[in-house]
């Protein structure tokens, strides 16, 4: 039986010329479920801010292209970091700098090149939300030390993928304010919860090598943890809603973004990797559905 590997080298990367493969590999544009889940937080508070819909359409293009771009980007510098500890690893062995297919140089060129598309994106929003964005670099580069130092890495990634929802806010108004941090808040929650269950993917090779994680911190007692971060998910998303002044018909698609993270506590097993990722990928319909209920809210 092989060992569990999320890697899609087989899907749509395969029909790209052979020597841009390994790059699309480490951007993991053959999984475009983190480039989803970075672009939700911001999409979130794009539709809360209450602009007119001319603009919310070009600021949340904007935010799913620029998204996706550091999504690879912060992906590049993971890697860069972790490439020794990634050969140790099953899941990860294969990743293009810890199988030598792609060279650290040649790394940081397409690092470049990802950040400088993303600046002149960057450049297209208002100057509190290009404030943000470069603030966001220094997050983007320590995350991948934290799982060396605590054992609350996921709480980290649900600071650096979170940062969306503040500068969502601020592109669309200029300004951040009490409905921003709650918003901002309910992404941390909802991070830190679906990365706990990504990180049993990895949780006794993580033991091995020694790389920290709330997965090793609650393993079997996970279920309890997840219940703590999405009920204060779905609370600081009510409180925002409510703040935000939206309708009651916000209530019936956060009502079934609610359901399904109940039920990824309910059918999660630990020991299952698979199953583990697939409930992680199962949060781009959360994310879609408290998007519905903002927009619905906004009638």
């Amino acid at each position: 039986m092989s060992a569990h590997t999320d890697i899609a080298s087989d899907g749509w990367v395969a029909r790209l010329p052979t020597r841009w493969q390994p790059y699309a590999l480490l951007a993991r544009f053959d999984r475009p479920i983190g480039g989803w889940l970075l672009f939700l937080p911001g999409l979130w508070s794009v539709l809360l801010a209450r602009v007119a819909w001319v603009e919310t359409v070009w600021l949340i293009a904007l935010f799913l292209i620029g998204s996706f771009l550091m999504r690879g980007a912060g992906c590049v510098v993971n890697d860069m970091w972790d490439r020794d500890l990634d050969r140790l690893v099953s899941r990860t062995a294969g990743r293009p700098l810890a199988s030598g297919a792609v060279r650290m140089r040649q790394a940081g060129v397409f690092l470049a090149v990802l950040l400088a598309v993303s600046l002149l994106i960057l450049l297209q929003l208002r100057p509190l939300a290009q404030i943000l964005g470069v603030a966001s670099l220094g997050l983007v580069a320590l995350y991948p030390l934290a799982k060396r130092v605590t054992w609350w890495p996921q709480l980290m990634l649900g600071v650096t993928f979170g940062w969306g929802a503040p500068m969502g806010y601020a592109a669309a108004t200029g300004r951040f304010d009490g409905t921003t941090a709650l918003l901002y808040g309910a992404a941390i929650m909802w991070i830190l919860g679906y990365d706990t269950i990504y990180a049993h993917q990895d949780r006794e090779d993580d033991a091995l090598v020694g790389v920290r994680s709330t997965a090793r911190l609650f393993a079997t007692r996970s279920r309890p943890f997840l219940f703590v971060c999405y009920s204060a998910t779905t609370v600081l998303l009510v409180a925002a809603s409510w703040r935000a002044g939206l309708s009651a018909w916000a209530l019936l698609p956060m009502a079934g973004a609610v359901l399904l993270l109940m039920r990824q506590i309910k059918a999660l097993d630990v020991d299952d990797p698979r199953l583990c990722l697939r409930l992680f990928q199962s949060n781009r319909d959360v994310g879609l559905l408290v998007a519905a209920a903002i927009v619905l809210g906004r009638l």
